[in-house]
């Protein structure tokens, strides 16, 4: 049954400009009101996603309509609004940027875009920019227009000045200050889990953003963006292709990139999850499989590499031939040994032969495609450093870009490991199988 539910997609010229801090605070301001909040992230995203949550109190799941399937976006944005007051869409990159982009999943869902601006050195700029994303392409649904790191009252009213009358409206603008700048390091943000003043810094971007038009705009006046989500066709129900099956699933600020979604296809499979932490030395739970998910291996690879009590108890796991699935950080622990940025070289946990190596620059980055006889499993890849091993691979994945590299699949005894993150909604029979050990 389609349901109307406030919605509004927050979008930028380029990455950096503020959308997930101004997501955040919206986020924040309406939860603190005692709404319900739902929120998305475009794209696929692991650190974004842990903020928006936190501002919420919502798990966050991933948009993108060439991962997910357009069935699959409909679906949850369905859900969402039959359950909640307002849902927010932090967009990805650039508005228009990348194969589908935000302003194509806005115009498919009706959803208005509010564009953040990062005007700190501009003023008549500020109109260009505003002008180009709302007229570049027609149909696009449009809600207006925040300033971002203004200089003061004066700047911002010169860059209300500056807007044409088509262009906004004008929803006021936050002003530069370290306290509304969420820290950030390689990947992307620092995990919000990893900063004890996490939810205060949400409180002053929230108690910042009250103070604008936006912020003091009454509930009544947000229904102008109310959007009837019409769910898709029913889908097939999902085989339990995990019943009576145990995953313990590494989860800890080493190894914790886990899409939500991801637990709930493994819970929909039949799968019991359990969890333990490679950085607390906890032994692996007696299970059917182990999940490594990707992380920050690099940050804590002392740490790691004196997690004896880890990596014993999941040496015996892979003697007992029980399936492991090991993704970019946490097939990064399985190797012999990592080299820093810095030329230090940390010994790892030596069930992969072979090395790795953090690169200065990104390695790789984009969207890919793992094509297996159940399915074909979708996801991306995103990292810095580099793996030498003398391991065959044994399946390779197809980037979905024309200049995109594909991701090597290795197999070792009962191991499965890669760069690739996968996103189980898209095949899960081939999850299934992946957990059972007869992928790859």
């Amino acid at each position: 049954m389609s349901k109307a539910c406030v919605a509004l997609l927050i979008a930028a010229p380029a990455s950096g400009q503020g959308k997930t801090s101004v997501t955040a605070a919206l986020a924040r301001l309406h939860a603190r009101q005692g709404r319900r909040v739902r929120v998305f992230k475009c794209g696929p995203d692991f650190l974004d996603p842990q903020w928006l949550a936190l501002a919420s109190g919502q798990p966050v799941d991933n948009l993108d309509l060439w991962m997910n399937g357009e069935a699959d976006v409909r679906l949850r944005l369905a859900r969402a609004a039959e359950r909640n007051d307002l849902i927010l869409i932090e967009g990805v990159m650039g508005l228009f940027d990348g194969e589908p982009s935000a302003a194509e999943l806005a115009r498919r869902l009706g959803v208005p875009v509010l564009a953040v601006v990062d005007a700190g050195a501009m003023v008549g700029t500020f109109e260009a920019l505003v002008h180009g994303l709302r007229h570049y392409q027609p149909g696009l649904p449009w809600a207006g227009v925040l300033a971002n790191r203004v200089a003061g009252d004066g700047h911002a009213q010169r860059l209300r000045d500056a807007l044409r009358a088509g262009d906004g409206p004008w929803w006021g603008a936050l002003v530069r200050d370290e306290r509304l700048a969420l820290p950030e390091r390689h990947l992307g943000l620092t995990q919000a889990g990893e900063l004890p003043d996490a939810r205060a810094r949400l409180d002053t971007l929230a108690d910042a953003l009250a103070a604008t038009p936006l912020g003091q705009l009454a509930w009544p006046e947000w229904q102008r963006w109310a959007v009837t989500f019409e769910p898709p066709a029913p889908a097939p129900a999902v085989a339990r292709g995990l019943a009576g099956r145990r995953v313990a699933l590494a989860q800890d600020a080493a190894l914790g990139f886990v899409y939500p979604a991801n637990l709930e296809t493994l819970r929909e499979l039949g799968a019991d999850v359990v969890v333990f932490s490679p950085l607390a030395d906890e032994p692996v739970p007696e299970a059917d499989a182990v999940w490594l998910p990707g992380g920050y291996p690099e940050l804590h690879a002392a740490r790691l590499a004196a997690a004896q009590r880890t990596r014993a108890s999941l040496a015996r796991h892979v003697q007992l031939g029980r399936p492991v699935w090991a993704e970019c950080g946490g097939m990064m622990v399985l190797f012999d040994g990592l080299t820093l940025a810095d030329g230090q070289r940390v010994p790892m946990w030596g069930l992969l032969p072979g090395e790795v190596r953090m690169q200065p620059r990104l390695a790789a980055l984009g969207p890919q495609a793992w094509r297996t006889p159940w399915g074909e499993l979708r996801g991306h890849t995103f990292h810095y450093s580099t793996v030498d091993t003398p391991l065959t691979p044994v399946a390779r994945t197809a980037p979905a870009r024309p200049h995109g590299r594909p991701e090597a699949v290795w197999r070792h005894g009962p191991m499965v490991a890669s760069y690739f993150h996968a996103w189980f909604a898209s095949a899960p029979a081939a999850v299934a199988q992946l957990f059972r050990g007869a992928l790859a």
